[in-house]
């Protein structure tokens, strides 16, 4: 049986019991985040967070009123001019227990994501610790916010400072409520700037859960902000000039929209778009691991991760192991995330389930295929639930619909090719570049593959190749937007800004001296 744990990470923390003001309640709506008070909207619209695996509404989410989103800037523009100022070491201290607390309160979080966005229990954990790593990186923060510094001249020296950008926003997609959440306001408040976060609509309870404790850990009033909403929020956050840069992770039409629109208004904009990610297994390879790999890495967390790798391009004789593939993928067990035996849950919405049925059809009228058809999947005590059991499509072609667009369900599209070089090319031609992976036995398959191919994150026999915190996420392609990318080095860049400061302190103004009138020159 596979288990869908997020790279099989697996948590050592002690679950903590802490009763956190910001766990939903059946029925109740979610709060908004301003000057570091959970208040309740005073909106007239809302949003319901339904239960994937019932239809149950767990609550309700408001459209943030023009005024609030207004006040929740101001909060966050009056923050920045004390916290800016605060110490390296103070901010660094703050992130050290925040990310101890989050390690206490993991089990509270990740229940709340199956309840939300339909995870596997062991898969919403692993949302979490993925997050988590991010906040735990930032213990390296005083080196990463190090200058440089060189004398340029007799008692002249030129240095660099890095200095927050001021109020930034994050906008966040619903398949990792907690650990995108955790890309964004962590690296942005640790290098000194204050923040505004939309969470999703549909699962925004990890991320208000978090913001509870950041300012347990120290985050001061108005540093961190939560705001809610759709269209008309992120339109606020695109336009509003105080908001000096924007975080985006979410589908293709709306990264196109928010980095358009944001860097037309002179924001700096990262966005994580789009993906397609391929698998190409070579002969060579170990086939017991392979087979695993595949079969996890495609229908885990039901297919909804942006590194999910729902193509797979069989090389030559790798071709006769589809069967086993199918016959491994048939066995998972498709249910609610709650219950311990589950593999696979339900996709987040009705809306999602039905257009991965529609594009599982239009593969059999384009002439693909269906070997493993999960539609309308039998589920035991969650009759009403958004599920689509794996499902495998074979001979489909680079010009069918189920391989242009991607599906974001437990739903895994297979291209045949005769040679690594062919394989190579597909992946190429290919418009997306988030991740990739090989499985091979050959250094020299693998050396070539990690050359020629044309994705940001490279797997070697690695099925959903995630950098740790350490490195970045770096997509590229129609995947990703901007200059930038999130987390390690990178985030920290994306965050601040460099002034470079040149200085001259001569020796002789320690005495006397006369005056220069020449051109200075610099030797």
């Amino acid at each position: 049986m596979i288990r869908n744990s997020f790279l099989s990470l697996k948590s050592k923390a002690v679950f903590g019991t802490r009763g956190l003001v910001t766990v939903p309640k059946i029925g109740s709506t979610a709060k908004i985040l301003i000057n570091g008070e959970f208040i309740d909207s005073q909106a007239d619209t809302f949003f319901d967070v339904i239960n994937p695996a019932t239809q149950e509404v767990q609550s309700k989410v408001p459209q943030c009123t023009p005024q609030e989103l207004k006040e929740a800037v101001k909060s966050a523009e009056h923050a920045f001019k004390q916290w800016k100022k605060t110490s390296v070491i103070t901010r660094h201290g703050v992130m050290l227990r925040f990310q101890q607390l989050i390690h206490e309160n993991l089990e509270t979080i990740a229940k709340n994501i199956v309840s939300e966005q339909g995870k596997v229990l062991v898969d919403a954990r692993g949302d979490v610790i993925r997050g988590l790593q991010v906040v735990e990186n930032l213990g390296g923060l005083p080196d990463y916010m190090l200058g440089t510094r060189l004398e340029v001249s007799r008692d002249m020296d030129t240095y660099t400072i890095r200095e927050p950008l001021g109020v930034v926003g994050g906008i966040c997609p619903f398949n990792f409520p907690a650990m995108i959440p955790l890309w964004m306001f962590p690296v942005a408040l640790a290098t000194g700037n204050t923040v505004v976060l939309k969470p999703s609509e549909r699962d925004p309870g990890a991320a208000l859960m978090l913001a509870e404790l950041a300012m347990e850990a120290g985050v001061p009033k108005g540093a961190l902000n939560i705001i809610h909403g759709g269209r008309p929020t992120v339109d606020f956050m695109i336009e509003d000039p105080a908001i000096k840069a924007i975080s985006f992770v979410g589908g293709d039409a709306a990264g196109k929209a928010i980095y358009t629109g944001a860097t037309a208004h002179g924001k700096r904009v990262q966005c994580n778009n789009g993906a397609k990610n391929h698998g190409v297994i070579l002969p060579d390879a170990n086939m017991e691991h392979t087979i695993n790999s595949l079969v996890g890495a495609a229908f885990g967390a039901a297919g909804q991760r942006c590194m999910a790798l729902s193509t797979a391009v069989f090389v030559g004789k790798s071709q006769d192991w589809i069967g086993e593939i199918v016959s491994r993928a048939s066995k998972l067990k498709v249910g609610s995330g709650f219950v311990e035996t589950t593999d696979v849950g339900p996709l987040t919405t009705k809306g999602a389930l039905a257009r991965a049925e529609g594009l599982i059809q239009s593969a059999a009228d384009e002439g693909a295929t269906i070997l493993l058809d999960g539609r309308n999947p039998t589920i035991e005590d969650y009759p009403n639930g958004n599920f689509l059991a794996p499902t495998i499509i074979d001979n489909v072609k680079p010009h069918m619909q189920c391989y242009q667009q991607e599906i974001f369900a437990p739903v895994l599209v297979i291209l045949r090719a005769d040679t690594l070089d062919e394989a190579i090319e597909i992946v190429n031609n290919n418009r997306y570049g988030n991740g990739t992976a090989i499985f091979t036995q050959s250094g020299s398959s693998a050396r070539k593959f990690q050359d020629q191919i044309q994705a940001g994150n490279v797997g070697i026999n690695v099925p959903i190749p995630v950098p740790l915190p350490m490195f970045s996420f770096t997509g590229n392609k129609a995947s990703f937007m901007g200059d930038t990318n999130f987390y390690g080095r990178s985030g920290i860049s994306f965050y601040t800004q460099l002034k470079t400061v040149t200085s001259l302190w001569r020796q002789e103004d320690s005495g006397h001296s006369n005056a220069a009138v020449n051109m200075p020159v610099i030797k």
